[in-house]
């Protein structure tokens, strides 16, 4: 006969718990648990309880989410006692402790089951006691859960590790910015929850968006809508021009910063795509989605889905307005699970982009779309298979406006755009490339094929390689910020007799989306060029011109072109060149052990023929900081003159973690390094 048992309190063994399932991490004294893996509760029962026998209970277990839980919506599910738990749905089973006193209860989540805070209440006969709260997030670790990754050092990286790489610059000059993810931070995993809670969805049916949250499609999804805030109170605001109000994109260091301050204030001004990237890595990490990071260079952007970048020029070979551009480089994110809505041909690494640039169902936002589909150019799959295709394997071609109206092309290329499409390496600091995960090699047969399926019948007639004039520029091996450098166009004739034609070699300030700026400078002469030889043009780059031009980015766009008008003959060339900043030097003065002080001394050389105003370095890393940057204001440092500064910190877990630091100022911003710290 059963019998109603006293509870006189629960322990939910948070410890042990978390320790089994990977959320020791998070910084708080909470139970944290993956779904589809068991956890154990410990029932401490009333000294006047007979000694607990597992046939004579009635226990019922409830497990509710959400502000309205439902059978029917599985936010609400009951279940019994029974000899062993199962993993394919919410289980529970006993043993008792040999005092018969205590009751240790195993319960087991339907790997399938919502994501999200629940609250636990065991029914005994319609006598219910609560006992108390837990979070349930995805699981790597679990073989059913739909973010299943086999790989123990991947899961390490992509759900576990708390700080990356994100790769910026230029196909050419490819460099790591460290990032804090701080997934683990005090107060981040309810902030990541509070994002959901948050989006319209949620907002006009919170049943339907909380049962959704079973499906890592879903979620991430939605969080590609929320990390910006263009349709919502998102988490940033894009900005690619005027930073007034708000922390330029360049000085973030660490995604924790962003959240706490959305979650004061609402969204956060501003960010750019690698902001916006990581931000969504550190949301899906904390929610147990496997995620990393990803570069494209040459990222393109196709406003009218036909899979080429038209650029128009005038016969001066000024750039014409249009919609179509590429991007230096444009970061988004990768995340892993199934797609049993395409196919398991499709499983795997899926991209989605944060970054509002296009609507997608009327919002912005953008995939999850798998790689796979996009390698194979199966542009009818969910989510923004075409736009994401284009983004690494468009085609372009270069248009010419002649006095008539009429525009001719001149110039092409249908391996320009993706290249060195780079995340961080597993377990390493080390650049991975993945251009291969995204497509076939540029050229080749697959690449081809795969091209003109996609486009439908809408094939580019490429030109074929032509004699006459070809051009190209040379840089300079040293082009650091704050000198004067010189490149060089080189023309080669390969007619048969000389040829004649205007040369013009323009500069310009650029940032990473391609988006030009004011002049650096100038140059245009009449050229001849004797058949079969080739003729060297000098350009002088002066910090004089392109220091007030250049933003941030410390980008410079080359553009060189040769005009014949007579025969209508047109060429150019462009390269996008980064300038090189300076090296943050990070000593470390003594060994980092736990709660006690160690000092960073940090020097950096100012390249600049003039001061910098306003400097500081700012000093971060997830576990050795507190999770909060200490920032170290040093005034003003003269021209060619070392900046310095000294900081303790005092670091609060042992272990591997990363120091980040990062200088700015008024003339020079943006300059990050790392070292890596092992505290004893």
């Amino acid at each position: 006969m059963s019998q109603v048992w006293g509870i006189e309190r629960c322990d939910l063994n948070i410890k042990s718990n978390n320790s089994s399932h990977h959320t020791e991490l998070y910084a708080v004294e909470r139970l944290i648990v993956r779904r589809g893996q068991p956890f154990s509760v410990i029932l401490h029962l009333s000294p006047v309880s007979k000694e607990f026998k597992v046939d004579e209970t009635s226990f019922t277990f409830i497990v509710e989410t959400g502000p309205l839980p439902r059978k029917e919506s599985d936010t609400k599910v009951s279940f019994n006692l029974q000899d062993s738990t199962v993993d394919t749905e919410w289980s529970a089973s006993a043993t008792n402790d040999p005092s018969g006193n205590a009751v240790t209860v195993s319960i087991s989540s339907s790997p399938n089951a919502p994501i999200g805070v629940y609250s636990l209440t065991l029914d005994q006969l319609g006598q219910k006691t609560s006992l108390g709260q837990f979070v349930l997030l995805f699981n790597a670790w679990c073989p059913k859960d739909a973010v299943h990754m086999l790989s123990e050092l991947k899961r390490q990286e992509y759900v576990l590790a708390q700080h990356g790489q994100i790769y910026r610059g230029t196909l050419k000059r490819i460099k790591g910015l460290p990032w804090n993810f701080g997934q683990f931070e005090p107060g981040i995993l309810d902030i990541c929850l509070k994002i959901l809670d948050d989006n319209p969805k949620f907002v006009s049916d919170a049943d339907q968006d909380i049962s959704a949250r079973r499906n890592p499609i879903y979620v991430t999804r939605v969080l590609s809508a929320m990390i910006n805030s263009n349709d919502d109170r998102g988490v940033l605001v894009g900005e690619w021009g005027e930073f007034s109000g708000g922390t330029h994109p360049g000085l973030w260091i660490s995604s924790g910063d962003i959240l706490r301050q959305w979650a004061e204030s609402g969204p956060v001004r501003y960010g750019q795509c690698w902001v916006f990237a990581a931000v969504a890595c550190t949301v899906s990490r904390a929610l147990g989605i496997p995620c990393r990071v990803v570069t494209n260079f040459g990222s393109a952007h196709d406003t009218n889905a036909n899979l080429i970048i038209e650029n128009l020029y005038d016969e001066n070979g000024e750039r014409l307005d249009g919609s179509d551009s590429i991007w230096n480089f444009h970061v988004w994110v990768d995340s892993w699970m199934t797609r049993p809505d395409l196919g398991n041909e499709f499983d795997g690494w899926q991209t989605s982009d944060p970054t509002p640039q296009e609507k997608s169902d009327g919002v912005f936002c953008c995939g999850p779309a798998s790689l796979k589909a996009i390698r194979e150019g199966e542009l009818t799959t969910k989510y923004d298979a075409p736009f994401i295709f284009a983004e690494v394997n468009a085609d372009v071609v270069d248009l010419v406006r002649l006095s008539n109206g009429k525009f001719v092309q001149f110039s092409g290329s249908t391996k320009s755009v993706g290249q060195f499409i780079s995340t961080k390496a597993v377990g390493s600091n080390d650049r991975h490339d993945i251009t291969h995960q995204y497509k076939y090699p540029e050229g080749s047969k697959e690449e081809r094929r795969v091209f003109e399926k996609a486009q439908h019948h809408n094939k580019l007639q490429q030109q074929g390689e032509k004699l006459g004039l070809h051009l190209k520029i040379k840089l300079a091996d040293n082009m650091i910020v704050g000198s004067d450098f010189e490149v060089n166009a080189v023309i080669t004739n390969n007619h048969m007799e000389a040829r004649n034609c205007t040369f013009r070699f323009l500069a310009k300030a650029v940032i990473y989306n391609g988006k030009l700026g004011d002049s650096c400078g100038f140059l245009s002469e009449k050229v001849e060029v004797p058949s079969g030889k080739e003729k060297r043009i000098p350009f002088k780059l002066e910090y004089e011109r392109y220091g007030t031009a250049i933003s941030s980015d410390r980008l410079i766009q080359l553009t060189a072109i040769t005009t014949d008008k007579q025969t209508i003959d047109y060429h150019k060339v462009e390269k996008t060149i980064v300038l090189d900043e300076p090296d943050i030097q990070i000593k470390l003065v003594g060994e980092a052990t736990v709660n006690q002080l160690v000092t960073t001394e940090l020097t950096m050389f100012n390249p600049l023929p003039e001061p910098l105003l306003d400097c500081s370095f700012t000093l971060e890393a997830a576990g050795l900081t507190d999770g909060k940057p200490i920032i170290s204001k040093i005034g003003t440092v003269g021209p060619k003159q070392e900046a310095k500064a000294c900081i303790q910190f005092k670091p609060t877990i042992a272990g591997s973690g990363a120091l980040l630091v990062n200088f700015d100022s008024d003339k020079l911003k943006n300059i990050k390094s790392f070292i890596s710290v092992v505290v004893k």
